[in-house]
């Protein structure tokens, strides 16, 4: 047995790329446009392990998938939480639960995925802004 991938299905492929792609720094691997079945899959893997993807499935046809919690999240180890946080909120991407620990933070792609970052090796050492920083929203 070989693990393949997680899907997520997006509703707007260009903002869940820039999240995905531009603000976590994963690759697109690979792409298939279906028209006739009206949807796009988009394959995604980070850096370091590029085999295991992300599958984004966007179909074509408007649908609201909800806010559903029961996928649980995606997980991925970052070499500087705090530089990824910053530059995401760069982006104005909300970090739900701040990395106060230096260790682990929590945000939401433009879907409502939750994202778990965590610090590769050992935390970092607890820093402002993150320290004192309250959690916002769910994640």
């Amino acid at each position: 047995m070989k693990y393949l991938h997680a899907m997520v299905r997006v509703r707007d492929l260009d903002a869940s790329l820039k999240f995905f792609r531009d603000g976590l720094g994963l690759r697109e691997t690979r792409r298939k446009d279906v028209p006739q079945g009206r949807f796009t899959l988009v394959y995604l893997g980070a850096p370091e392990n590029p085999e295991a993807e992300v599958e984004l499935t966007w179909n074509y046809d408007d649908e609201d998938y909800g806010d559903a919690r029961n996928f649980g999240h995606l997980a991925f180890a970052v070499d500087d939480i705090y530089a990824l946080c910053a530059h995401l909120q760069g982006m104005d991407v909300t970090i739900n639960r701040p990395p106060r620990d230096g260790h682990m933070a929590f945000v939401r792609s433009p879907d409502g995925i939750s994202i778990e970052l965590l610090q590769k090796g050992e935390p970092l050492t607890p820093a402002e802004p993150w320290a004192s920083m309250p959690n916002t929203g769910s994640w």
